[in-house]
């Protein structure tokens, strides 16, 4: 019983009061409600408004969301870790910007980059800490502003994505709760299928990337939708089998909500039934780095001490990973 685990001990989120529904994106863009619903399966997305209002702001009002249900003292976390792609500038980091903003003045923080993936390769970097007996309290944030970096002229991408963000507490657990093993890949091959290309160091802002539209997502879906259907699944698989576990054994996927058929090819290949999945897709779009936190907070009320989860994703790199985890408290005790 002496091995430390790193456990989520609560949840919390934050998503924006504006909601662009498949309607209102019909008049701005050449699609339609059907051909969204058919195609990705979301209905409604959530925008941040507001200027000077970026990722930290979302951010930080997960954090505070957290905070307040767990009852815990800022001045306790001593490590804030925030995995987004649209950080509110290059430095200082976001993670920065939240621990000022929510008033963690005894943590420090950093920023991961890792598209999609990013709260998943946060969550395992961030477990070490606890797990090596480093730090007691360790806040997870995935948050994104997609809003800032796509083409609303773009019927590819500008039907996918949202704003949002969740933060989870990491706490050490003697119990054997938390976090049991994670499998995490990256292959930059992919990189020419999903990107940004420009405001970085090798395209640096001018008129004429701004004029080429490079400050946007790029995205060729059909190549993006089969590296997800068979990486995502594959790793979701692998994870069972490495810990004899089965179907049956399994209370919920929790899966990147990217698309709705990547969701249930993945499910598909698990042996698992839909009610098993949580699937918010259909309210909030890709929020990115955002979705994993995003459905444990929708579900938390549904989850009980001892609940077997297998977290999936797959993102822009490519990136993508697994992580089974045994849920660490009832959630009914912090129902939003």
């Amino acid at each position: 019983m002496g091995k430390i685990t790193a456990a989520i001990t609560g949840v919390g989120a934050y998503l924006p009061e504006y909601i662009l529904d498949n309607f209102e994106l019909s008049k701005m863009v050449d699609t339609s409600d059907e051909w969204i619903m058919t195609r990705i399966g979301i209905k409604t997305r959530h925008i941040l408004k507001g200027e000077g209002l970026g990722t930290s702001y979302l951010g930080e009002r997960a954090v505070q969301d957290l905070l307040e249900k767990t009852g815990v003292d800022p001045l306790d976390i001593d490590l804030l870790i925030c995995a987004t792609v649209t950080p509110d500038m290059f430095f200082p980091s976001t993670a920065n910007l939240i621990c000022y903003k929510s008033g963690l003045k005894n943590a420090f923080g950093f920023d991961i980059s890792a598209a999609c993936s990013g709260f998943l390769f946060a969550l395992n970097t961030g477990a070490q800490f606890i797990m090596n007996g480093t730090y007691k309290k360790v806040i997870i944030v995935g948050a994104d502003k997609m809003s800032s970096i796509i083409d609303y002229e773009d019927r590819n991408t500008c039907p996918i994505f949202g704003d949002g963000a969740g933060a989870v507490l990491l706490e050490p657990n003697k119990e054997g709760l938390g976090i049991q093993d994670a499998i995490l890949h990256s292959d930059g091959g992919g990189a020419q299928h999903l990107y940004m290309k420009a405001g970085g160091s090798a395209y640096p802002s001018t008129i004429e990337t701004v004029t080429n539209k490079w400050h946007y997502v790029h995205q060729e879906g059909q190549a993006v939708f089969k590296a997800a259907v068979s990486n995502m699944a594959d790793v979701s698989v692998e994870i069972m089998e490495r810990n004899h576990l089965t179907p049956d054994d399994i209370r919920y996927l929790v899966p990147h909500q990217a698309n709705l058929r990547i969701i249930d090819a993945t499910a598909h290949r698990m042996g698992l039934p839909k009610e098993k999945c949580m699937i918010n897709i259909d309210k909030y779009g890709n929020t990115t780095a955002g979705t994993l936190p995003i459905c444990l907070w929708d579900y938390e009320s549904r989850l009980k001490k001892g609940d077997n989860l297998i977290l999936a994703t797959f993102g822009g790199g490519y990136t993508w990973g697994s992580t089974f985890l045994k849920w660490a408290y009832d959630g009914g005790d912090f129902s939003k």
